[in-house]
Formats: C-alpha cells, structure tokens, sequence
C-alpha cells in the first residue's frame, strides 16, 4: 500500500524557533512554508533525503495540533506514509479493518490529499496517507 515514508510531522510551538534549530543542527534545507487552514496549523516541510520533516506550529489552542502540545507536549505527532492513489489506499485500509480519522481524503500542504488513520487502529501512532500533488511528486 505505501511507497515510502513521506515525512514526519513534529508538533512545536515557536515554528522560527524549530526551523532555526532544524536548519541550524541538523543542516535541512526549508523547502515550503503554508498556513493550512483546514487543520489549524502553520506548517513547513524541511528537506531529509526523499523525504520531509513537517514541523507544525497550532494556529490556536483548540486545533488538534495545539490539543496535542496541551496534552502530551511538542515532539513527534504523527508519521506520513506516501502512495500514489490515496482513493485506491482509502479503499484497502477500510477492506483491511483499519479505523480512519477521515473516510475521503482532505487538502494537505503543497495541495496534497491527505487521510489520518486513528492511532487506535495504529499502535497509538497518529498515521497519515499521503498522495503528493502531481506538482512536487
């Protein structure tokens, strides 16, 4: 079903803050920065290999984003998996049992379709699907 890790998604408060420290120490290159209004976030993807680190900064407390720093603190939120028809994939996982947070795939960052597994389902890691826009593919 998935062909790579996407990105990992890290929860933080202080987004220039995080991106300093990315850039800084780990030599990422910040490659898109996007407010994403659907899902109260301010995010940016940092450049790893193939793959991201997205750092998402809430836009206000009761985002699910700014719930989850209130609750567990900044860090990991959730692991992005890609594949190439997020539908097909949406298809499968329901086929194979698994409980989705979204049952049709949303808008993501860069205009990617995205859908959340729910942690129940996922050994209590927060799983996104990703299907790329066609654009940054």
């Amino acid at each position: 079903m998935f062909i790579r890790i996407d990105h990992i998604g890290v929860a933080v408060k202080d987004l220039d803050a995080a991106i300093k420290l990315y850039e800084r120490s780990f030599e990422m290159e910040l490659v898109h920065r996007e407010t994403v209004e659907s899902q109260g976030v301010e995010a940016v993807l940092l450049d790893v290999g193939e793959g991201h680190v997205e750092l998402l900064m809430p836009l206000s407390d009761d985002t699910p984003v700014g719930k989850f720093i209130a609750k567990k603190g900044e860090g990991i939120h959730h692991v992005a998996y890609s594949v190439d028809d997020i539908d097909a994939a949406l298809v499968e996982a329901e086929a194979n049992g698994m409980k989705m947070i979204d049952k049709e795939a949303r808008t993501g960052i860069r205009g990617s379709r995205v859908a959340f597994a729910h942690p129940a389902a996922t050994g209590s890691v927060l799983t996104e699907i990703v299907e790329p826009s066609k654009e940054t593919h």
